[in-house]
């Protein structure tokens, strides 16, 4: 999986870097680390349940945010964990919009080990670029 979890960035917070080839693909591994972090086996949580996800953002970044911030909002709201199945990003600074897919099902403590609980995504050193022909990000979550 193309993200790690980094060590001494944030104190009682969980800290990883993520990167793909596209932005889109950088999204959905952001995700998929974000799901990680709430739960031991991510791959057992079955992809009954799907939504569509649409959020707009000036920047890049923040669009990114905005993305895993709604991740959050359905495990809190609705008790749902959810995978990124399918992200498109359209415009360009100044003016960007997401579109994804996700699916999933409702947190179930007999089948899903719960690690810690994400309260949110911060922006304490949250960062997106493009270096070398990858994207990647620097994510710290608060827990």
């Amino acid at each position: 999986m193309p993200y790690r979890f980094l060590k001494d960035i944030a104190t009682a917070d969980v800290a990883f870097e993520a990167w793909g080839e596209t932005r889109e693909e950088l999204f959905i591994v952001c995700a998929a680390a974000l799901l990680r972090t709430m739960v031991e086996e991510p791959e057992e949580v079955q992809r009954l349940d799907e939504l569509t996800i649409s959020v707009k953002h000036e920047a890049l970044d923040l669009l990114l945010y905005s993305f895993l911030e709604e991740l959050v909002f359905y495990k809190d709201a609705r008790r749902l964990l959810l995978h990124a199945d399918q992200v498109m990003i359209s415009g360009e600074e100044g003016a960007f919009s997401l579109e994804a897919i996700v699916r999933g099902e409702e947190i179930t403590p007999l089948r899903h080990s719960m690690l810690v609980d994400v309260k949110a995504v911060t922006l304490y050193k949250f960062k997106v670029f493009h270096d070398e022909n990858v994207w990647k990000a620097n994510i710290i979550l608060d827990v």
